[in-house]
């Protein structure tokens, strides 16, 4: 594969999650973890955030790496990792960058 090839697999990979994002969800567990791991319940003003929102808005931001990797996707971002399954839509987990 050649590196224009592989630039338009980036670009339909992000058009794909960017044209879907109405079906991002998680799971009760996921808005823990997800709250947890990026501290978002330390912060005054995100107390009462909606995790999905919060994964949207920074998946739609211009500067968003989106990569896909077998059955996942992952989005870097402002020194956070989102993960979020390729097939369902769901946000498994997000972390700060190490």
């Amino acid at each position: 594969m050649n590196l224009s090839s592989e630039n338009e697999d980036l670009k339909n990979n992000k058009n794909e999650l960017l044209k879907n994002l109405d079906k991002l969800h998680t799971t009760e567990l996921g808005v823990k973890r997800i709250i947890k791991n990026l501290s978002l319940n330390s912060k005054d003003d995100l107390r009462n955030i909606d995790v999905v929102e919060y994964c949207k808005m920074k998946i739609r931001l211009p500067n968003a790496s989106i990569e896909r990797k077998g059955k996942n996707w992952y989005i870097t971002i402002d020194g956070e990792i989102i993960t979020v399954n390729a097939n369902s839509y769901t946000i498994i987990t997000a972390h700060k960058v190490k």
